[in-house]
């Protein structure tokens, strides 16, 4: 006996799409207003040091701003974090944690690297500190999620051959794909280009083969994913999580409830 026992996103939707904005710029309103419309979700990665300075948005704002997407981690002063001591990192790392969860309300877990940049010591602070994804710039083209995610490459860049992306990865076949765009959101206003990010949206809304998550929802239900416990042959599995999660059983969506174990009647 063979199993075809297959990963699926919530709902047993065989893809996901995610966008991700740095900085914190007061344009940041504006694609808010756009995603919201669409029913698509995003997450803001933050520098709490420079909120409300340089056409930064307000403190005070954030939550009711940025409700339905994700608050993230962005450093607190946005510098080289690979150029400084790990001392240095770990300060940088728990001010904006901090004051991003007085703000948000929630605990805040993730991150997009100032300047995209980082190494492997960096990585083991982030570790430490009980960050458990953080985004980088290194565009891979590709609909697939990352072996860490802690180096998490996204897709594409907006302005990097987006809406022929956007035709490929509605017509991929393959499940478990994982759409990711990222970028800022002045880049628009610098580049006279609010029309893209509409665009797009328009094109890639309303699918019912997507989910539209942020970045910590798909980190959290993979993570959950891989933590499914199978029987040798795949006939059982048992959901040691507090989440639903979707399988596909020879190509049908199978839903394992939290803390129960099923059979999966795999011939």
């Amino acid at each position: 006996m063979r199993s075809n026992v297959r990963f699926l996103f919530p709902e047993g939707k065989p893809k996901a799409l995610t966008l991700s904005y740095d900085d914190g710029n007061i344009a940041d309103r504006r694609l808010v207003g756009i995603l919201n419309r669409h029913k698509i979700k995003g997450s803001f990665h933050l520098n709490a040091g420079s909120l409300g300075n340089n056409n930064n948005i307000l403190p005070a704002e954030i939550a009711k701003l940025f409700k339905g997407h994700e608050i993230s981690c962005h450093s607190y002063t946005h510098p080289f974090l690979e150029r400084i001591s790990k001392t240095e990192v770990v300060r940088e790392m728990l001010d904006d944690r901090l004051a991003l969860e007085k703000l948000a309300g929630y605990p805040v877990r993730g991150m997009s690297y100032p300047f995209g940049t980082y190494s492997p010591e960096v990585i083991g602070v982030l570790k430490s500190l009980d960050i458990v994804y953080a985004r980088t710039v290194k565009s891979t083209g590709k609909f697939v999620l990352p072996d860490n995610f802690l180096e998490w490459h996204p897709t594409c860049h907006h302005r990097d051959n987006l809406m022929d992306l956007t035709a490929q990865f509605k017509k991929t076949p393959y499940p478990f794909s994982v759409f990711y765009v990222w970028g800022h959101s002045y880049e628009f206003d610098r580049n006279e280009n609010w029309n893209l990010i509409e665009d797009f949206c328009s094109e890639i809304a309303g699918d019912e083969t997507i989910w539209y998550a942020t970045n910590i929802e798909i980190c959290d239900y993979v993570t959950a994913l891989k933590r499914l416990e199978f029987s040798a042959d795949s006939s059982l599995v048992k959901n040691p999580n507090a989440m639903p999660l979707w399988l596909s059983v020879n190509g049908t969506p199978v839903k394992v409830l939290p803390g129960k174990l099923k059979a999966l009647n795999i011939p």
